[in-house]
């Protein structure tokens, strides 16, 4: 398994992160089951075409197919990227991972269907699995927004809590400075995901003749936002780390302890 892999590296990540969660629960494993149940259900059909004609409409919905699979594996990186930090296993990890299964399990046709429509308007209406077909009613384009906008919303919304449930427990988890400057960063990130998607929804909500156009080209600030934080960032985690080896300078050598007898 994929997990199986990852686990054989080194237990500290290059930002000094401590790895605490070192086994697999059946929580993951679970997780791993869904992810992979999701995926599955991303392709068009099981079954071989009986004809080039099909074949070619399989292909069609390729594009589609591996964006929504980047999008699923980016979510999966993160849950496990998240249990192998913490290795929380509590009530409340528990529940937002099942909620966030949950909703990688609803919305995973919505998210495929986005996708496509989007594909279509960006390479052309031949790459639409059904061309002969509009996907859309006047008057729809909103409301498949909206619903887009709550998976996204959803799924950046639990990110965001889980960190946080994660920082509450910092003290009992023994988080460093690092650590815990790397779980605030993963909050803002969650939070300006969330934020993103939430300006979407509302764009959509207001309605109008370019309520659909405006609310889709809001997710294209998700990548202008987080590389500003992750500059931000950068330098904030300089400035830490020559704070803390700054601090280690001036602190006191440690005593030698005392030899047995003395």
């Amino acid at each position: 398994m994929i997990r199986e892999q990852v686990g054989r590296r080194p237990h500290v990540e290059k930002s000094g992160f401590r790895w605490r969660g070192t086994e697999i629960t059946r929580l993951e494993a679970l997780s791993d089951a869904v992810f992979g149940f999701a995926i599955t259900l991303l392709v068009v059909s099981l079954q071989v075409p009986d004809t080039f004609t099909g074949l070619m409409a399989t292909m069609r919905g390729l594009p589609a197919f591996a964006a929504s699979f980047a999008l699923l594996f980016l979510v999966w990186l993160n849950q496990h990227r998240w249990f192998r930090r913490f290795g929380l296993v509590d009530g409340t990890s528990t529940f937002l991972n099942a909620v966030l299964l949950f909703v990688i399990l609803f919305f995973v046709y919505p998210l495929k269907f986005v996708f496509q429509i989007v594909i279509a308007v960006v390479l052309g209406p031949a790459w639409y699995p059904n061309p002969d077909v509009d996907p859309l009613a006047p008057g729809q384009q909103p409301q498949m927004m909206l619903v887009f906008g709550a998976g996204y919303v959803a799924v950046f919304g639990i990110f965001l809590l889980l960190n946080l449930h994660a920082y509450r427990q910092r003290d009992a988890l023994e988080l460093d400075e690092v650590e815990r400057f790397e779980t605030r960063d993963n909050m803002i990130e969650s939070g300006m995901n969330v934020a993103v998607g939430v300006l979407s929804m509302l764009l959509a909500a207001i309605g109008g003749p370019l309520a659909a156009p405006l609310s889709g080209l809001c997710y294209w600030l998700v990548g202008p936002a987080l590389t500003i934080n992750g500059f931000a960032a950068r330098g904030a985690r300089k400035r830490l780390r020559a704070r803390l080896a700054a601090a280690a300078d001036r602190a006191p050598p440690a005593r030698p302890a005392p030899a047995a007898g003395d």
